[in-house]
């Protein structure tokens, strides 16, 4: 799990709500503009999701080869 959070804010460790991957999959997912996730919509949205979130950074570490 932390191998996916790893990778997926490479070049955002210390600032993650500004990776454009993990706003786009609270986009996607959510349904919330990426171009309106700040800090507090970030941390919002990734403590009302921390279920699911951890969910699938099991999963896709499961799946990456």
């Amino acid at each position: 799990m932390l191998g996916f959070l790893w990778r997926a804010t490479k070049g955002y460790r210390l600032r993650p709500w500004k990776s454009p991957y993990l706003r786009w999959r609270l986009e996607t997912y959510q349904g919330v503009p990426a171009a309106s996730i700040g800090f507090r919509e970030f941390w919002s949205l990734v403590w009302k999701l921390r279920r699911d979130l951890l969910r699938f950074a099991r999963w896709a570490d499961r799946i990456r080869p």
